[in-house]
């Protein structure tokens, strides 16, 4: 499937604003995984991403986020989330995004890029221990 088809399978998919229960948000939660599920192989095409991760990774990676907020049981919250991550996805599948972005954020993950600031201060004076205590986070 090619961007432009992905993009106009894409263009009719909405969420709802109101969802009436609980179970009709998550069934909606559902179909929106199913959706992006299918939307995958053509990230993967659009932003060559096979050097660096496969179909199921990515999956998993979408799967982790929705699990994320399953704790959440109001229907308008979980409505809200749905309409920001169909909207995340439109940008992805429309290339608005680009291939560090989709790197960074789904491959890599939030917790891969942070730096640990506990080992700069090995083997150094305590002026510069001090420095970094009081200028870091």
């Amino acid at each position: 499937m090619g961007e432009r088809a992905a993009a106009a399978s894409l263009k009719f998919v909405t969420v709802q604003a109101n969802s009436a229960s609980l179970a009709e948000a998550r069934a909606r939660v559902f179909e929106f995984f199913k959706t992006t599920c299918r939307s995958i192989p053509t990230v993967m095409e659009i932003y060559n991403l096979e050097d660096v991760v496969n179909e199921s990774q990515l999956r998993s990676a979408v799967s982790s986020e929705i699990r994320r907020h399953a704790h959440i049981t109001n229907p308008k919250v979980i409505d809200m989330l749905l309409q920001k991550g169909t909207e995340e996805l439109h940008n992805i599948v429309q290339h608005s995004k680009q291939r560090h972005h989709i790197i960074g954020q789904y491959v890599v993950g939030q917790r891969g890029l942070v730096q640990d600031l506990g080992s700069k201060d090995e083997g150094t004076s305590d002026f510069l221990k001090n420095f970094y205590k009081s200028n870091y986070f």
